[in-house]
């Protein structure tokens, strides 16, 4: 996929970008009362120390690490190239690909937090929202991953059924 959206909305505002893209994500989740151990392997295996909240993210390499829950996390990787999940001990969880049904769509613009909060209520002012930090939103019943890149910039990880609609309405939300 990796295109632009070509939207007539976008393409009048200067201040906006919104693309979309193919987003390959491994799901790597530990058993209950294994965690320690989960962590120590997982750490081990992709050479870099893992988030250590909910929400918190670690870069490495081409890949975005982040702590989606107490006990799981995602390896969202920034190449279009779909990933071999690592080996987990299945004595202390498992690994699956989620790959096919998220897109990520990328946004940027001075405008981006008026915009979002015209769809979703999030506090931009609360640390978990800062720039690095991930947080799961509901967009009209729908989950959504939200990725702060940068003080104008986000990314949105989405089911790929919902793509569509979610971007007309943000378009909306752009144009009123």
């Amino acid at each position: 996929m990796a295109e632009a959206l070509s939207l007539n909305s976008f393409n009048s505002l200067k201040d906006f970008k919104l693309s979309a893209a193919d987003c390959p994500i491994v799901q790597i989740e530990g058993w209950d009362g294994t965690l320690a151990r989960f962590e120590a392997s997982v750490s081990k295996a992709l050479g870099v120390p893992l988030p250590a909240a909910v929400g918190e993210t670690v870069r490495h390499a081409d890949v975005l690490i982040v702590r989606v829950a107490p006990r799981r996390f995602w390896l969202i990787f920034e190449t279009g190239i779909k990933p071999t999940p690592p080996t987990i001990d299945p004595e202390l969880g498992c690994s699956v690909l989620l790959d096919e049904g998220r897109v990520r769509l990328r946004m940027d613009g001075a405008r981006l937090q008026e915009i979002l909060s015209k769809c979703v209520a999030v506090n931009w002012s609360s640390p978990a929202a800062a720039p690095g930090h991930a947080w799961h939103a509901a967009f009209h019943h729908i989950p959504v991953l939200l990725l702060r890149t940068a003080e104008t910039a986000c990314d949105l990880i989405v089911p790929r059924s919902f793509m569509r609609s979610l971007t007309d309405w943000i378009a909306d939300s752009a144009a009123g």
